[in-house]
């Protein structure tokens, strides 16, 4: 939608990797390193497919200090992860990696802070109820783009990079390689 919206055609495929089977393998411990491997091992899984077109893989990791989120499972993890960042700043790590037969063109990390507010069981439950089987489509219970946006105090960031795409450094490199018309 965001590529769409800034006039880019695209066509989602899934890349159809396992995320954590990759993530176990490698030896990245950090968020932003984890988040860049998996949208590389995305892009290049992609691109093995579809041989001379430029691929965009995408992912994000959620880290509060040393702990790392992963999307929840349903409701009760959606539950479990909002009631422990509930009050708490955290950070969200949202990658982007251009492929193009198989070579990486372009990669870029940008991390976005963002502070949740305090929240009571019984307000995490009211959010759940209204947000309904999407919060355990993101990471960390929670969409910014719709009602999630009512649990936050504070976003120290780029809105794209929250949103799961850093579109200004993506739009930059396609600039650079004369891709978009302007």
């Amino acid at each position: 939608m965001l590529l769409e919206n800034a006039g880019i055609d695209a066509e989602a495929i899934p890349a159809g990797i396992d995320e954590r089977a990759v993530q176990a393998a490698a030896s990245a411990t950090a968020p932003s390193d984890i988040a860049a491997l998996l949208a590389r091992e995305k892009a290049l899984a992609v691109s093995a497919r579809r041989p001379g077109r430029h691929v965009i893989g995408a992912d994000q990791t959620l880290a509060l200090g040393d702990r790392l989120f992963n999307k929840p499972h349903g409701r009760a993890g959606a539950f479990e992860q909002l009631r422990v960042l509930a009050g708490h700043s955290h950070q969200l790590h949202s990658a982007i990696v251009v492929a193009r037969d198989q070579t990486i063109l372009f990669e870029h990390v940008a991390v976005a802070g963002m502070t949740m507010r305090a929240l009571s069981e019984s307000e995490i439950s009211d959010y759940l109820d209204a947000a309904g089987d999407a919060v355990a489509a993101s990471v960390g219970g929670y969409q910014l783009e719709g009602l999630g946006v009512h649990l936050f105090e504070h976003i120290d960031s780029d809105h794209f990079a929250i949103l799961g795409l850093p579109l200004l450094p993506l739009l930059g490199f396609l600039r650079s390689r004369n891709l978009l018309a302007f």
